[in-house]
């Protein structure tokens, strides 16, 4: 796969990207992967892998994070939504893309973002979440209001404040826990420009951002939801409830991982899923279908 590298710009702030046009006319994708990841991590092994399946792929550092422009390790949910579009614009643009067949495909927080960029871009004709956070602020309220307040307060605090990104055994981090330090705190995420620092104010943003309430805003725009059965860190049960509240073509698709971080790299997963979006998108795209399957049943409407 030969990459080029690209730049471009969301209100004013300057993005970098790897961009592996397929041929000409070939559908096209943008992506967007975990908290904190960058272009050479996550978004950079399904690019390849799709790239293989007859996509155009853009990943690209969202700002704040890896070679792009903005405030250093900063979630800034509205930015990266305007990142995202920056994206698409570029994709659209582009000589060798038909800019009739351009998808979004989200990994982790990743996922939450391309259903809300899909949700509000029409550009984007079809949208796939792999291991998807589909954060809701309504849900993650419910039962103790006070307690979903007072954690928010803590964070405006201290918002421009950091902390790591992860930590070893039960040190303060933001994704706190042993799996995610197995992947970032170890060379299976080794990437020059990842750097494992965010602040407090980007948990605020985690908390108050609405993944879940852009499904029906979808309206027809076809949505494919790849998820493990099981996963500690972005629930089965907001995959399965955004794919509820689709009301356009849909699918779901459950995998058999063990743990959040096996559909980051690990084998038969990402090949599973990759095989899943390159069917469901070149369906609902037009183009080519994979060779071989080996995903697993789908479930449809």
């Amino acid at each position: 796969m030969t990459t080029e590298r690209v730049t471009f710009t969301a209100d004013g702030v300057t993005l970098v990207g790897n961009l592996a046009v397929v041929a000409d006319g070939a559908p096209a994708v943008v992506l967007t992967g975990p908290f904190t990841g960058v272009k050479e991590q996550v978004v950079g092994v399904y690019a390849a892998r799709l790239h293989q399946h007859g996509f155009t792929t853009l990943a690209f550092d969202h700002r704040g994070f890896g070679e792009s422009g903005g405030r250093r390790a900063h979630e800034d949910s509205q930015g990266k939504l305007a990142d995202l579009r920056a994206a698409v614009g570029l994709l659209t643009a582009h000589p060798a893309v038909d800019a009739a067949r351009v998808a979004a495909i989200g990994i982790c927080l990743g996922g939450g973002y391309a259903v809300r960029a899909a949700a509000t871009d029409p550009r984007i004709r079809a949208v796939v979440g792999i291991a998807g956070g589909y954060n809701s602020p309504v849900r993650f309220s419910t039962g103790d209001g006070d307690g979903y307040r007072r954690a928010l307060a803590s964070f405006i605090e201290r918002y421009d404040d950091e902390l790591p990104a992860v930590a070893p055994g039960d040190g303060g981090a933001a994704m706190g826990g042993d799996e995610p330090f197995a992947y970032y705190g170890t060379e299976r995420s080794a990437a020059a420009h990842w750097e494992n620092r965010v602040t407090y104010g980007s948990l605020h943003a985690l908390m108050t951002f609405d993944a879940l309430g852009a499904a029906p805003l979808l309206a027809a725009t076809p949505l494919q939801v790849v998820h493990g059965r099981t996963d500690a860190y972005c629930a089965p049960e907001l995959a399965e409830a955004l794919y509820a509240d689709a009301a356009g073509p849909k699918e779901i698709v459950w995998l058999d991982a063990r743990q959040h971080i096996d559909l980051y790299d690990a084998e038969p997963y990402v090949t599973q899923a990759v095989e899943a979006a390159a069917d469901f998108l070149h369906h609902h795209l037009g183009g080519q279908t994979t060779a071989t399957n080996t995903s697993p049943p789908t479930e449809n409407p």
